[in-house]
């Protein structure tokens, strides 16, 4: 059984797949799993999965008949791993050679320390480095309250989901939601449980690019279509509500201290000053849904 699984969700990733396999198989730290799930992918993405997994048996590859989301992409490859520690790996970002190997150590060392991430770098579809994405980690600090309110507390890509971490911990939290923003819920709640730890080095390499889900569905009720397809035109999406709801939750439940939990709370007032404007723009898209602004005819 390997110490390491990381788990690769797909749909339709040829143009940048192979660059994302190379890198993790090219790890210095060798005793791994690589899970991929394909959601049934239309290009040639089965054909290079199954290229490389003939070729090393750390890999296995599971492909669904129809795409199911990405929740259920990324749950899946945890699901289906078995080691201590995990990894979820995007079929378009690139790690260095020595991630693995470094963040093991600062795993195996460290008991206390649940994630642990590196530096981050962005790169563009051609893997030069962006240099005006050049973002500071989030939820290092040793305070419970502090590292849950500076990862939700702000709007920026949730880098952090793709350190390495303790599987008995994220079984802990369970699986991700269905809805916009359930993975910054879930590094949320690995920060009210544990510390993170960073890697005084740009071992990852975040890949920007024009078909990244975040630059596909701008607005956050299309987005939740990408997490789950088969809520596309059932529901009226209340997205900031829903992540106000599950925060407040996340609090409830932790195990925190009493006033620790009551700064996580204050923390949340600082939330609502920051979004009010979404959790009110929510509100009014749902009446306009409803019919509640159509304009009344007058007879002539």
């Amino acid at each position: 059984m390997p110490r390491v699984s990381i788990g690769l969700p797909v749909y339709n990733g040829e143009n940048f797949l192979e660059a994302a396999l190379v890198s993790l198989l090219n790890q210095t730290y060798e005793d791994f799993e690589l899970i991929i799930s394909d959601n049934a992918s239309s290009d040639r993405t089965e054909e290079i999965c199954r290229s490389y997994a003939s070729k090393d048996k750390r890999i296995k590859y599971f492909r669904s008949d129809t795409n199911r989301g990405a929740t259920f992409n990324y749950n899946r490859v945890f699901e289906l791993s078995s080691g201590e520690y995990f990894k979820w790996a995007a079929h378009d970002d690139v790690v260095a050679d020595r991630f693995l190997e470094k963040a093991v150590s600062v795993l195996d060392r460290d008991p206390a320390v649940l994630l642990c991430l590196s530096k981050v770098k962005f790169i563009d579809d051609r893997g030069a480095i962006l240099e005006q994405y050049n973002p500071r980690s989030r939820g290092l600090s040793i305070r419970a309250h502090e590292r849950f309110c500076d990862l939700v507390i702000s709007a920026h890509i949730v880098t952090e989901i793709f350190g390495l971490l303790r599987a008995s911990v994220l079984k802990r939290v369970g699986p991700q939601g269905g809805y916009v923003g359930s993975d910054r819920v879930m590094l949320g709640e690995l920060a009210l449980i544990g510390h993170f730890y960073q890697i005084p080095e740009y071992l990852f390499f975040h890949r920007e690019h024009a078909n990244t889900a975040s630059n596909l569905y701008a607005d956050p009720r299309l987005y939740d279509v990408w997490y789950s397809p088969e809520r596309a035109n059932k529901y009226i999406r209340f997205p900031y509500w829903k992540l106000l709801s599950e925060y407040l939750r996340s609090i409830r439940d932790a195990p925190l201290a009493g006033r620790e939990r009551v700064r996580c709370y204050l923390g949340m007032l600082r939330w609502l000053r920051v979004f009010r404007h979404r959790l009110i723009d929510d509100v009014l898209v749902a009446m306009k849904q409803r019919g509640y602004f159509r304009r009344k005819t007058v007879p002539a």
